[in-house]
């Protein structure tokens, strides 16, 4: 379980603890705090999730090592991209992506022009601004939808997608905290994926699932989670939600933390040759 990060003054120049910050004070936190970029380390000590056992970002390296050209779509402000180019063996000889949200295309520019990476403005679900056949790699790391057409359209005969997804039930615990129970079932979401891949005239070569746990130690996190991962709850503002922000306060107060549950899944599929 992540640790508490409430601080405790010096007891060699008083003996008493600092003010424990107050559900007031956690909510503010949260509702001030940037939510640009797929950066994750202000949660650091206040929410920790465990990773997939495949480890995305070292495979992501290991077909770059190996590219020619190279496409990461919904690339955020390129965090894992980047993180995935410094880590691979050489760099493809071409380097693109692109990202919808304005905020985060600046971010990526500047964080991909290491690598002379081209950042393109494009909605999530296509068309997306390339020729046929340009990559012999395409990535994305949980994408908010596939444009399965233009996937296959760019990549060149044998080339790879590989791809990390959300499934279906992610935070289902934290969303019901929330909002009460919901009654649909969860998804078979890999499958579909898998499904859709294959519609799209590409071979799946690889599938994974794994649900992973995820601790919030205070409600701040909980706030800024909200506001940056919006599909959780879509509507969620702190006034809307603050009597069960409230609750859940008391209830990580009691209990320690809310434990959740992403699902995640790996698909990597390729163009026939």
């Amino acid at each position: 379980m992540v640790t508490s990060t409430n601080p405790l003054v010096d007891s060699s120049t008083t003996t008493h603890a600092a003010a424990v910050p107050t559900f007031e004070d956690l909510v503010a936190e949260g509702a001030a705090a940037p939510t640009e970029g797929w950066d994750f380390s202000w949660f650091t000590g206040r929410a920790s999730e465990e990773r997939p056992a495949w480890g995305y970002a070292g495979l992501l390296a290991d077909r770059l090592g190996a590219a020619a050209a190279s496409l990461d779509v919904q690339t955020g402000g390129g965090e894992v991209y980047a993180a995935a180019l410094t880590r691979a063996a050489r760099r493809p000889a071409r380097v693109a992506a692109t990202e919808s949200w304005p905020p985060n295309l600046a971010l990526a520019r500047a964080r991909l022009a290491r690598w002379d990476g081209a950042v393109a403005e494009a909605p999530d679900a296509g068309p997306l601004p390339f020729p046929d056949a340009a990559f012999d790699l395409v990535s994305s790391r949980h994408p908010t939808t596939r444009p399965w057409a233009e996937i296959a359209r760019l990549l060149s005969p044998g080339g790879t997608y590989l791809s990390q997804g959300v499934g279906s039930g992610t935070h289902r615990v934290l969303a019901e905290a929330l909002t009460g129970a919901r009654p649909e079932p969860d998804l078979p979401s890999a499958a579909l994926a898998a499904d859709a891949a294959r519609s799209a005239g590409l071979d799946v070569v690889d599938l994974r699932s794994q649900a992973c746990r995820v601790e919030f130690t205070d409600v701040g996190a909980v706030v800024h989670f909200l506001r940056k991962v919006v599909w959780t709850v879509p509507d969620f503002s702190v006034e809307r939600y603050r009597p069960q922000l409230a609750a859940l306060h008391r209830r990580i107060e009691r209990d320690g933390a809310l434990v959740s549950w992403s699902q995640r899944y790996l698909l990597e599929a390729r163009r026939p040759g």
